[in-house]
């Protein structure tokens, strides 16, 4: 039988140990513990960004297919931010003409319109391209709408086509407004605008437009729809039949009409420009699309910005 160590205090030593080599195992435990929930966490953040579209396609990275035709969706209105921006359309653009396996770009447009400024970018950018690259055609193929700002981003195209039913057209320039100023006259409110330069307060809706004001605006109005007037006729030349009565005064035709009218250039589909025209049936999409967190943003911005609003109108201010 063994016997028992004789020294004094082995008991403690032996109890010590023990101890050091439980907590270890602890450490050890907890430690692997840390680590394999620390992988799930990134596994399910990553699964999770990938589904809300915070990772993955962003127009600049596309998967080789051979042979194909770049495609490129305008969609909803023109503006300085969100999918329709020229920053996006015109990135998504300059990849689908750099990739060397695109034979020919299509540009997919369903716009009502919206900014002059960033529809004159989008068109002066196909234009650079189309001179940059002159081998490889850019086709604008309509879906229901190219009215406005949509269609001088169109009239760049090499050739434009459409639906008999799409609406095309509105070759205009427009100012929104209203004028309150009688209504609170009947109702007895003063207008109490101040200001520092006697234009200051030009298009104020609380008071009566002056003429010269009016006049303003629409040289102002007039010199903009010269350049989308321009921009037209550079891009369509001898197509267009610019005599046609009303054709820059802002109307809309049906897309048949507009055949006949020389502002587009037949009727036609996406997947038939990509078949017959380009000889290339494979499409790749180089759209950008807006991720989830941007449109997050900007829905958490406009909701910030009515509730700011609601708030003042609720506390009285003025």
């Amino acid at each position: 039988m063994d016997q028992l160590p004789s020294q004094p205090g082995w008991e403690r030593e032996l109890v010590t140990k023990l101890a050091q080599s439980n907590l270890k195992e602890q450490r050890a435990r907890r430690r692997w513990s840390i680590f394999f929930r620390l992988m799930w966490l990134v596994l399910a953040i990553a699964v999770f960004a990938a589904a809300m579209g915070w990772v993955g396609h962003d127009g600049a990275s596309i998967d080789r297919r051979g042979v194909h035709t770049a495609l490129v969706t305008l969609d909803g209105e023109i503006s300085d931010h969100g999918k329709a921006s020229a920053e996006n359309i015109n990135a998504a653009l300059n990849a689908a003409f750099d990739d060397p396996d695109s034979v020919a770009v299509v540009l997919n447009i369903n716009s009502p319109g919206g900014s002059p400024v960033q529809s004159s970018r989008i068109y002066n950018e196909i234009r650079r391209l189309r001179k940059n690259h002159q081998d490889k055609p850019l086709y604008v193929v309509v879906d229901e709408l190219c009215a406005s700002g949509g269609y001088f981003v169109a009239a760049a195209a090499d050739k434009i086509f459409v639906d008999g039913a799409s609406l095309v057209g509105s070759i205009g320039v427009i100012y929104h407004g209203f004028g309150v100023d009688k209504a609170m006259e009947k109702l007895g409110v003063e207008n109490r605008t101040v200001t520092a330069g006697e234009n200051k307060a030009f298009l104020d809706p609380f008071s009566p437009m002056k003429p010269e004001h009016k006049a303003h605006l629409e040289a102002m109005l007039g010199d903009v729809h010269q350049q989308f007037v321009k921009a037209v006729k550079d891009g369509r030349g001898e197509r267009l039949k610019a005599n046609t009565p009303g054709l820059f005064t802002g109307l809309v035709w049906s897309g048949n009409k507009a055949v006949e009218l020389g502002l587009v250039d037949g009727i036609n589909t996406v997947e038939g420009v990509a078949r017959d025209i380009s000889k290339a049936p494979d499409l790749v999409d180089y759209t950008i699309e807006e991720n989830a967190f941007d449109k997050f943003a900007r829905k958490l911005g406009t909701s910030f910005g009515a509730g700011v609003v609601q708030a003042v109108q609720k506390s009285g201010w003025k």
